[in-house]
């Protein structure tokens, strides 16, 4: 492990393109993925790399893509490095699958002002904020590059031939089917998975699952031990929440240029990234990690 922090690669390849997150090169039939240290929030890049986050991300999706590959096909090759992989070139579908099991960010947003059917699903009144639904709701949107996603249908997506039918009713259930593995080996791991997204491509006329399973980045991740309904989880968590929760609290929400991130802000970010992955593996447990929340770090922050 490096900690050395790279916000940008180098590699001797044609640039493919540059992601908020990961450099992809181009090899013809393949790509070779690099995870750098450069993290997002608000859909924006933030100026602080995160130590060791692009090689925990890059390790956590080589575990996940290994042991899911015989679920669903994914476009992992192998593993170049600690922080790049080969993967086939897929052409992108245009759909970002968002799996969810608990009231919790834009839904539980959605439901406190008041709306009862999410993505097509009624939910019931008197749910609380990080409450377990009475089913898994998938909440599908649009995927670019620039700008924010939104909402979208099985109906607009048809309309707009992103996917076929057939395409839909595959993707929808190689969604359910790998969100129940993901969940169950989160759960054997004392996490829990409220939320995540996917990505689909086609090789060839395939369907193929891209881009990165449940990470630090692209997923919840909260502690099973120190999962309370009705509380937000973030002290315990392992996922880019705390940062977003962190930055609402000192104002910034997307409008106007990034902060400039706290040493001990950085240093309990690169905590949650590298635990993310020790923890999903089975190499630590979350209360190893020794972890601040948000309160805390302000605290610390402001103290004379």
């Amino acid at each position: 492990m490096s900690f050395d922090v790279m916000m940008e690669s180098n590699r001797p390849l044609p640039l493919f393109r540059r992601g908020k997150v990961r450099d992809l090169y181009d090899m013809g039939k393949f790509l070779l993925i690099v995870s750098t240290d450069r993290i997002s929030a608000f859909d924006f890049v933030l100026p602080n790399g995160i130590p060791s986050k692009g090689w925990a991300l890059n390790m956590l999706s080589v575990y996940w893509f290994e042991k899911t590959k015989n679920i669903f096909p994914n476009h992992f090759i192998e593993k170049v490095d600690d922080r790049s992989m080969k993967v086939l070139k897929a052409e992108r579908i245009d759909v970002e699958w968002v799996a969810r099991s608990y009231l919790y960010g834009s839904a539980w947003r959605a439901y406190a002002q008041g709306r009862r059917v999410i993505s097509g699903v009624e939910l019931p009144d008197g749910l609380q904020l990080a409450e377990e639904l009475p089913e898994i709701i998938l909440t599908p949107t649009t995927k670019s590059d620039t700008g924010h996603d939104v909402e979208l249908s099985k109906v607009e997506a048809l309309e707009r031939g992103l996917v076929s039918e057939d395409e839909w009713r595959i993707l929808e259930e190689a969604t359910y089917r790998l969100y129940d593995f993901y969940r169950d080996e989160a759960s054997r791991h004392g996490l829990i998975i409220p939320d995540f997204k996917i990505e689909y491509g086609r090789v060839d006329g395939d369907l193929i699952q891209i881009d990165e399973p449940p990470t630090h980045d692209s997923a919840r991740l909260w502690s099973k031990k120190h999962y309370r309904t009705g509380e937000k989880q973030e002290a315990h968590s392992l996922d880019k929440e705390f940062l977003r929760d962190f930055l609402m609290r000192i104002g910034y929400t997307g409008e106007g240029p990034p902060p400039s991130l706290p040493p001990l802000l950085v240093e309990e970010v690169s905590k949650r990234c590298v635990g993310s992955y020790k923890v999903l593996t089975g190499q630590a447990t979350v209360d190893e990690l020794h972890l601040m929340s948000v309160e805390e770090v302000l605290a610390k922050l402001t103290r004379p």
